[in-house]
């Protein structure tokens, strides 16, 4: 219930602020007297947030999907030979800012959203890929064995078994990525990919602050919101897998 509401009023505070902020010149003027035009106009807001939201959820899904197939087949008996090698090359890929991976992808493929694209995939694929591992490596040896006495396959004692339990695990590690990833995408607009980072970066360029504070504001709410949504997500897997673990767990130790 707390997470619901928390959820909520986040969501509303995102809202009003997008709503709120075209018409926000007088509130700007008086804080930046200075500024001839305290006011980003250029780009709606509203507008803004979905294109960065956009390029947030392709990336995150784009990373679920390579980092939680790696995970996947890394946790297996046929590829855990392969795990230190995947944990290297993800390690050294975590390691480059986006800032140089955008710089590095521009010329090959120009600019816009999909050297952004590959920045923020690229990113965001450690933490996804560890709690993959994690979570497939915290299910009880026991759950395993008592989903095979009853004639299971090993493709479904992965379908009903491993992954449900494992889920929680997984989601904080998408969670982390996704929260990780909203304020990364900022850096998307160096590159000509529309995202709220626009105004942050017009603002430095031309020393307005006022731009970066209109900027940066719906930034830190989408991130509140998002980090709201997954625990809200999170709370509600937990109490469905919970009481079949115990099961099983009775079920082998009688």
């Amino acid at each position: 219930m707390r997470q619901r509401r928390g959820l909520l009023l986040a969501s509303l505070a995102l809202a009003g602020l997008l709503l709120g902020l075209p018409h926000s010149a007088p509130l700007f003027h008086l804080g930046f007297p200075e500024l001839d035009r305290p006011l980003y106009l250029q780009d709606s807001f509203a507008a803004l947030a979905l294109a960065h939201l956009e390029i947030v959820a392709l990336s995150s899904a784009l990373a679920l999907l390579l980092g939680g197939g790696a995970g996947l087949c890394a946790s297996r008996p046929s590829g855990r030979e392969f795990l230190p090698l995947l944990e290297s090359v993800l390690s050294i890929a975590q390691s480059f800012p986006p800032v140089a991976v955008l710089a590095v992808t521009v010329p090959l493929l120009g600019f816009g959203e999909l050297p952004a694209l590959a920045a923020l995939t690229l990113y965001s694929l450690l933490p996804i890929t560890h709690a993959t591992l994690a979570g497939l490596a915290s299910v009880p040896r026991e759950m395993r064995d008592v989903a095979a006495g009853m004639g299971m396959s090993r493709r479904q004692i992965l379908l009903r078994v491993e992954l449900p339990l494992a889920a929680p695990v997984i989601l904080a590690g998408v969670r982390g990525a996704v929260v990780i990833n909203i304020g990364t995408a900022a850096l998307a607009s160096t590159v000509g990919a529309k995202t709220l980072g626009l105004p942050i970066i017009v603002g430095l360029s031309g020393f307005n602050t006022a731009y970066v504070i209109q900027g940066a504001l719906p930034v830190a709410l989408l991130a509140v919101v998002a980090d709201q949504l997954f625990q809200w997500l999170g709370d509600r897997l937990a109490p469905q897998h919970q009481p079949a673990a115990n099961s099983a767990s009775a079920s082998a130790n009688p």
